[in-house]
């Protein structure tokens, strides 16, 4: 993560400023840190920010034709913020590739989506980039990102749906066929079973 580019001290700045406008005393207790406290937290939350986040696929491994059927990985979580109300949406990932030649160590996927995820987003381009890197670097037959998530926007405020999650699907290559999405989603779906039991 590299917070050197981040300007914590404009943070802190424009975050007294916020208080102040809604017509908070930021000298009270329990506000005196919170500016700081913020920007800290947004260090974090865009982290992604500038980062390459496909120098993660860069040490593929050449495997041949021994690369299986399917490469599947289910449950991943992330958190991400919206950049529409700057508020916080978060949920979970499910990666999906058919190998051609190359496959990845499986710790890359979850760090782009991590990288992809920590800088002001919306869901649907989020998936669409994990899924766009994944094509580019590894030349799959194909690809399958699919990602849940509750969206503070729609929980916290506006319409208050808080049961309510927004699922998002890129596909690429011969996993865009609707039988094979077909199929991985059944996998998806047992691993949310199982975890409901």
């Amino acid at each position: 993560m590299n917070e050197s580019r981040i300007d914590k001290a404009r943070i802190e700045a424009a975050v007294s400023e916020i208080l102040a406008a809604i017509g908070e005393d930021l000298d009270r207790p329990g506000l005196e840190t919170t500016p700081a406290r913020v920007a800290e937290a947004y260090a974090d939350f865009f982290s992604g920010v500038g980062e390459d986040a496909d120098r993660h696929l860069v040490d593929s491994i050449p495997v041949g034709d021994d690369t299986g059927e399917l490469v599947l990985m289910r449950d991943l979580t992330f958190r991400s913020v919206c950049e529409h109300h700057l508020l916080p949406f978060q949920g979970v990932a499910h990666i999906a590739y058919q190998p051609n030649e190359r496959v990845v160590g499986l710790g890359a996927l979850p760090r782009l989506l991590s990288d992809y995820a920590s800088r002001p987003q919306v869901q649907e381009r989020l998936t669409e980039q994990v899924a766009t890197s994944i094509e580019s670097a590894l030349r799959p037959h194909g690809v399958l990102v699919v990602l849940e998530a509750a969206h503070g926007c729609v929980t916290d405020r506006g319409p208050r749906q808080l049961n309510s999650t927004i699922v998002s699907v890129a596909s690429r290559g011969k996993l865009a066929d609707p039988a094979a999405r077909a199929e991985i989603m059944s996998l998806i779906g047992s691993s949310s079973r199982r975890s409901a039991e």
